[in-house]
């Protein structure tokens, strides 16, 4: 991998990013597809610029996204781009500033190069493997200081279905919604740990992993197992990022 590569991704989520930003303010229409899940014109918009940046730089390599028909060709390549044009689609529709655009380069099945972008909130995070996490351009770690309520960042739909009420007597339970940012927050320090028990697609976390991992935290699917990128079946065994096991309670998930 050379800087070429980081330098398109980051020009390509940044330029996404804005993109939606003018749209937000202009208006836009929602839709919904054959899942009933909700897209938005913003999703398919960052998902045009980004898969147009990143084609035309790098042809040869693999691509995988939310908003693209999927190719299985990709399985054969070594390299795959993999990305959410929004993740936290809902949020973005409401104008909750809690979604972010994920793109991951994964080589082998292993992500080396990640960004999750926040437009709402101009935070933009990325990581390079075995070199780092940075947070607009400033070094980030996860937060291993001790404290008597370890912050936790949980799902909304979760969090009003119950899930979380049996951890917030010891922890500190915030809202939030997407878990590309939510893994960016524990990347960056914001919080503890976060963890969503349900299945997820790689393209909501393969940035976020790299992000935790780079900036030293543990991430795995819920059974303490690494994650493989570009499968055929692109759901994950859901996904539990910390900044040290010990705010983990792995024994009550």
């Amino acid at each position: 991998m050379t800087m070429s590569e980081l330098e398109v991704m980051l020009q390509a989520v940044n330029e996404a990013g804005q993109a939606i930003l003018k749209l937000q303010q202009s208006g836009f229409t929602i839709d919904h597809k054959a899942n009933n899940d909700l897209v938005t014109e913003a999703d398919l918009l960052a998902n045009e610029i980004i898969t147009n940046r990143v084609a035309k730089a790098f042809p040869a390599d693999g691509w995988l996204s939310e908003e693209t028909a999927d190719n299985l060709e990709r399985l054969n390549k070594q390299r795959v781009w993999i990305l959410d044009p929004i993740d936290g689609t809902i949020e973005f529709a409401k104008g909750v500033p809690e979604y972010g655009i994920s793109l991951a380069l994964v080589e082998n099945g292993e992500p080396i190069l990640a960004a999750v972008f926040n437009p709402a909130t101009a935070e933009l995070f990325h990581a390079i493997k075995d070199q780092g996490a940075w947070l607009n351009g400033e070094r980030i770690y996860c937060n291993q200081t001790t404290t008597d309520k370890p912050i936790l960042l949980a799902s909304r739909s979760e969090y009003k279905r119950g899930e979380w009420a049996q951890f917030e007597a010891a922890h500190k339970v915030k809202q939030v919604g997407s878990i590309a940012y939510k893994l960016a927050l524990v990347a960056s320090g914001k919080a503890h740990a976060t963890w969503s028990l349900g299945p997820k697609n790689e393209w909501d976390i393969a940035a976020g992993v790299l992000l935790v991992a780079e900036a030293g935290g543990i991430v795995s699917d819920k059974n303490k197992q690494a994650f493989r990128f570009n499968q055929q079946n692109v759901l994950v065994n859901g996904v539990v990022a910390s900044s040290a096991l010990s705010f983990i309670p792995f024994s009550l998930l």
